[in-house]
């Protein structure tokens, strides 16, 4: 061991002739482990936050949409499905028919983003579905003439949706779309009943509380829009590439048709959970600079209670620089078993935030139902750094200060 290592563990293991040294010192290291423990929990929380929203939006929505820049809608769509869903990269393609609704049960009623569907395609872009009750998507697959035996068409609604208007299972509710029909006493919104064939909970409150899905040819029969579409949804190999494959789906499409992609979509959502994460960093870092601001008053009052010490060393030979670096080396050490208890504690209370998720989050307000905690280890590495970093600037001035003893003024009265 190194001679000022050697005196540096001394020193910070010795008994204290002044008891408030070593209970600053104390307090120096549960600071720097509380500033560490709570970074990297704030930081799994923030990549939690991220990730889930992140998956959750790719699994619910498809990578890219291909849409008609005027008009109603994607008139014809056979031959143009059949062509582009065998295009390089794409994976999978879904028709759909999209149509704002108003879904209603006696007196209660909620708005409602309905999509006709073909469920065999929609469940290989969308894992919406797949939380389905079951036996609801069957009930989904296309017919090959309206029942003529007055069964009601079957609807599938999102949970949260389904009690905002107080239906269950098997009950009729009434869709209300506002593509109405020509009457004597004028146009008037069209109304269709349909039976509740099961609901679905994504655990992402926008879809579970706004969506719902029919047949493909039912929609196309409440918007009075037969073989139309108003978007041909696309899963893609490669997430990050969605821009760059989807301008290759409309090229490929031809001129009056233009994407959508994931990223564009919720550009803003993950800007202001990256800038959330960036602020939180700086905030609660704050703590680990207390904590060294207390690592500079212990070495202070460590570097006056060893005066006579640091005398008697610089008289039998020791130089100044490695006095200077028996006090780097002790505000080193104070530090590196703050910063290994608090990564110890922070990623054994991530982990544990994560594996029995104790934390629940209203899903009106976050999206998401449970608190999510995602540690990283290049979390803990830069977290590391900045509190080592922060804690070796703290002991500059107590170092310099007991490299510049003299000796024979230190001694002189003793």
């Amino acid at each position: 061991m190194r001679f000022e290592l050697f005196v540096a563990a001394r020193y910070l293991k010795a008994k204290r002739r002044q008891a408030v040294v070593g209970v600053v010192t104390t307090i120096s290291i549960a600071g720097v482990a509380a500033g560490v423990a709570a970074l990297i929990i704030a930081l799994a929380i923030t990549n939690g936050m991220r990730r889930d929203i992140q998956d959750r939006l790719l699994g619910s929505s498809a990578h890219v949409q291909l849409m008609r820049v005027q008009g109603d809608g994607i008139r014809n769509w056979q031959p143009l499905f059949n062509r582009l869903r065998r295009l390089p990269h794409v994976t999978a393609a879904s028709p759909g028919l999209y149509e704002q609704v108003l879904v209603a049960r006696g007196a209660r009623d909620g708005g409602a983003l309905i999509e006709g569907i073909l469920p065999g395609y929609e469940q290989t872009v969308s894992d919406l579905l797949t939380t389905a009750t079951p036996g609801s998507v069957r009930a989904l697959e296309p017919q090959p003439a309206p029942a003529a035996n007055g069964e009601l068409p079957p609807i599938v609604l999102g949970q949260d949706l389904a009690e905002t208007v107080g239906a269950t299972v098997g009950d009729s509710v009434m869709v209300i779309s506002p593509q109405g029909e020509m009457t004597p006493l004028g146009i008037f919104p069209k109304v269709v009943r349909f039976r509740l064939a099961g609901t679905f909970h994504s655990g992402f409150y926008q879809y579970d509380a706004q969506m719902g899905f029919l047949r493909l040819a039912d929609a196309q029969r409440l918007f009075s829009e037969p073989d139309l579409l108003s978007v041909i949804s696309f899963k893609v190999d490669d997430l990050n590439r969605a821009p760059q494959i989807g301008r290759a789906i409309e090229q490929a499409a031809g001129k009056g048709f233009m994407t959508s992609n994931w990223m564009e979509q919720n550009r803003e959502l993950f800007r202001a959970l990256k800038l959330e994460q960036v602020v939180t960093f700086i905030v609660i870092a704050l703590i680990v600079l207390v904590a060294a601001l207390n690592i500079l008053i212990a070495l202070t009052m460590m570097v006056m209670e060893k005066t006579r010490d640091i005398a008697v060393m610089m008289s039998f030979g020791v130089e100044p620089g490695q006095v200077r670096r028996i006090f780097l080396l002790q505000g080193f050490l104070i530090s590196l078993i703050g910063t290994v208890v608090g990564l110890a504690l922070g990623y054994l209370a991530a982990w544990a935030g994560g594996h029995y998720h104790f934390i629940q989050l209203s899903a009106e307000v976050y999206s998401i139902d449970t608190l999510p905690f995602a540690p990283r280890p290049l979390d803990g590495v830069i977290v590391s750094a900045v509190s080592i970093g922060i804690s070796l600037l703290a002991t500059l001035y107590p170092s310099s200060a007991a490299a510049r003893i003299l000796p024979a003024e230190a001694l002189r009265y003793e």
